[in-house]
């Protein structure tokens, strides 16, 4: 079990001894009843439970809450794996044991039917009831135990269903010595020994459905080569520590996430981005911990480890995403609380019926007497009613519906962090799927995000641009206002301030220390250079500051580029114009395109001049009536409420960081990222590959999670609202009533599965 703190806590809980929504609604309600929970969310296809809550409720007040419903608690997560595994074998031997101890019944069931008499039907009825009494009641033991559970905490289960079937079968091999009735203990052993492989083969499916997991756990590696004291060292990958410097030969994983410090090679990222393509890391290059070095030695300075790398927070996120639940799923979980007890009033009313109105309803079942075996109306009215209420009762398991939803979260979410897409929780999935806008950040988003200089304006000779064109009459130097501008921007962290200090690094200028520095919010700085004041920033800057433009041609005809103009005044004069591209990634028209394809609106919000905005929305096949420019950071929030307020499902996509405001704003907001630089925290959707063909792959995975999740429910209220009136009229033998129940949960969970099929 494992706890987060942030503003309440959170504890996550593994549980045992689950065998239906309706045990998973009653760990919930003794959950909540605790003082100072919040919430608590039990997932049946996980077997875990997120419980939400205040400092005042310690992790034993849960698991007493827990056990106090009458079920489990496992320990830690290593245990939580050898436990299950453990549980696994156990049913795979109970259901084993069940069925051997069962074919003597089946034998004697055919020798019933057959001319051949071997055996006295007294000695038959005598040998089936000994067997079919150690299958019910000693095979049987965790579905009575559960059973029980259940009615000592005033609900009703699956296990209730199997085990008021199963005996009252067997109740009929006691019968038959004392009044003249059909033998169906046999059938009460072959129901439970049918119900043990089912609850066997469920386990192992919803085991794996949950594979995802497994799969990014394994990733990472068991060992780190280390440089100490100057030599090599292998240790396990858990005692590494922050600053170790980590030696990664080609062919290896790389153990933690790092900084390159020397060497150069390309590394396989596929794994936790979905980046097919290998990524060249050279020094001073971020890495992340489970990729793979492909060819050169690399050595890592270890920068996070444990719970704090990105493969844990990967896992992590995927974890919780997997124990949410959809809200679709809220209507479910309704009925599956009310249908227990509604199977046991219509198995007794089944009853009720066949015993006083045999001859009404026989003439139902009767027209089906010539083609079904197992229906003999010439039987007593009282073995009738029986056989038709135990088949009611155990056809009637709620498991499939329980099973519909979160076994395709958890096939769909594994999917998705395979490809680097991470999906907070269940309702971001249902929610993506409804969005009628999406609102793309241009910078980091469409574009690459790093900026370079292109053009310097104010030089000793006419500045020339890009396609040659003369743009402006001599200032300062080049030089001197590359000099002043680099300098003032030494206070700033701003990507097209960094743009302008690299290039006078590139050039070789020597920059000053600003002896004052103010940043202005979404449009520049005011520092102080050499006793001079120096602006340097957007034209709400100048206006601002009242100072008059002296490049406005140079400016247009820059912006007219695409370009991302930067103003440069000395003492309230205008004497140059830097500009700087920002290249637009690869994958951005196509993926917008193919955006439009599906339907979407797309929206371009940008601090950039409306120019240079429209110019790069022109690129993409954006339409400039729907591109906002000059939005400072703070206002993108209104922006993206102004199309709430018109009616549209709005999705957000930006960098998580600067843009978090309106990403939580957003019906869905997304942040999009390069591995270890995304803030999967601040989003309900992550893209860790960093391009927008991941947020169409996103869109994909939400419809066809959703599709599965409609196709998953649709078959288990199918299946039931057609087996159940069935069995009432005593068209279905019990035997083959559990034998499709257990079907129908195996389908579910096998449909679900279909989804890591998936092509993206």
């Amino acid at each position: 079990m494992t706890t987060d703190k942030t503003n309440t806590e959170r504890t996550d809980i593994s549980l045992t001894g689950m065998s239906c929504t309706t045990c998973a609604s009653t760990i919930e309600d003794s959950l909540e009843d605790i003082d100072g929970v919040e919430d608590a969310s039990v997932n049946f296809a996980t077997e875990r439970a997120d419980i939400d809550h205040d400092e005042s409720v310690s992790v034993e007040d849960l698991v007493e809450a827990v056990e106090a419903a009458g079920y489990g608690v496992r320990d830690e997560l290593l245990e939580d794996e050898m436990e299950g595994e453990e549980e696994l074998q156990e049913m795979r031997q109970l259901a084993i044991r069940s069925w051997i101890v069962t074919s003597p019944i089946v034998l004697l069931m055919v020798f019933m039917w057959t001319p051949l008499e071997v055996l006295t039907g007294f000695q038959i009825d005598v040998a089936m009831f000994v067997f079919a009494t150690i299958v019910v009641f000693y095979y049987g033991i965790p579905t009575h135990t559960s059973a029980i559970r259940g009615i000592q905490n005033g609900t009703f289960n699956m296990d209730s269903l199997i085990s008021i079937g199963t005996v009252v079968a067997w109740v009929t091999g006691v019968m038959v010595f004392v009044t003249p009735m059909e033998n169906y203990a046999g059938v009460g052993a072959m129901i439970m020994a049918s119900h043990n492989v089912g609850t066997y083969l469920e386990h192992r499916a919803k085991g794996r459905a949950s594979s995802a997991i497994e799969g990014l756990m394994s990733m990472q590696a068991e060992t780190a080569a280390i440089r100490k004291d100057g030599e090599e060292v292998e240790i396990p990958v858990e005692d590494v520590e922050v600053g170790d410097v980590m030696v990664v030969r080609p062919g290896e994983k790389v153990p933690l996430d790092g900084t390159v410090v020397e060497g150069r090679s390309s590394v396989d990222e596929s794994m936790v981005t979905g980046e097919s393509d290998p990524v060249t890391k050279a020094e001073g290059d971020e890495v992340i911990g489970a990729t793979v070095n492909q060819a050169g030695m690399i050595k890592v300075r270890a920068e996070k480890v444990g719970d704090d790398t990105f493969l844990s927070q990967v896992v992590e996120l995927v974890e919780e995403a997997q124990g949410t639940k959809v809200p679709i799923q809220a209507f479910t979980d309704r009925i599956t609380n009310y249908f227990v007890p509604t199977v046991l009033i219509l198995a007794a009313l089944s009853f009720v019926l066949w015993f006083v109105f045999p001859g009404e309803m026989g003439a139902v079942a009767g027209l089906a007497e010539p083609y079904l075996p197992w229906v003999d109306l010439a039987l007593d009215p009282l073995t009738l009613g029986i056989f038709a209420a135990v088949a009611v009762l155990v056809i009637s398991c709620p498991c499939a519906l329980g099973l519909a939803t979160p076994t395709a979260l958890m096939a769909g979410t594994g999917k998705a962090a395979e490809n680097g897409i991470l999906f907070r929780d269940g309702e971001a999935i249902q929610t993506m799927k409804d969005l009628d806008v999406v609102v793309l950040d241009k910078t980091g988003t469409i574009t690459e995000g790093n900026h370079s200089v292109t053009d310097v304006v104010g030089g000793d000779d006419p500045a020339v641009s890009a396609d040659g064109g003369s743009l402006e009459e001599p200032g300062l130097s080049e030089r001197e206002v590359v000099r002043l501008a680099a300098s003032a921007e030494r206070g700033s962290e701003h990507p097209i301030g960094q743009a302008i200090i690299d290039y006078a690094d590139e050039e070789g200028i020597e920059l000053t220390e600003p002896a004052a520095f103010d940043n202005v919010a979404g449009k520049g700085i005011e520092a102080e250079i050499d006793g001079r004041t120096v602006h340097v920033g957007n034209t709400k800057l100048f206006e601002d500051a009242g100072i008059p433009l002296a490049y406005e041609d140079a400016l247009h005809a820059l912006e007219q580029d695409g370009k991302t103009t930067v103003l440069v005044a000395v003492d309230g004069e205008n004497v140059g114009v830097i500009a700087t591209a920002d290249t637009i990634k690869d994958e951005s028209e196509a993926a917008i395109q193919e955006l439009h394809e599906r339907g979407l609106e797309t929206w371009m919000i940008t601090g950039d001049n409306e120019r240079t905005a429209r110019a790069i929305a022109d690129k993409v096949d954006i339409d400039p009536g729907r591109v906002m420019a000059g939005v400072l950071p703070q206002d993108k929030i209104d922006k993206v409420s102004q199309l709430q307020d018109e009616g549209y499902n709005v999705g957000m996509v930006g960098d998580g960081i600067n843009d978090a405001p309106a990403l939580k704003q957003a019906n869905i907001g997304v942040a999009i990222g390069t591995g270890t630089d995304i803030a999967i925290q601040s989003s309900d959707v992550s893209l860790v590959r960093g391009s927008l063909d991941a947020l169409v792959d996103s869109f994909t995975l939400s419809e066809k999670i959703f599709q599965k999740i409609k196709q998953n429910l649709f078959w288990a209220f199918i299946y039931n609202t057609v087996a159940i009136p069935i069995a009432f009229f005593g068209l279905l033998h019990p035997v083959i009533a559990v034998a499709a129940m257990i079907t129908s949960s195996i389908s579910v969970i096998t449909n679900s599965t279909r989804l890591g099929k998936i092509e993206l």
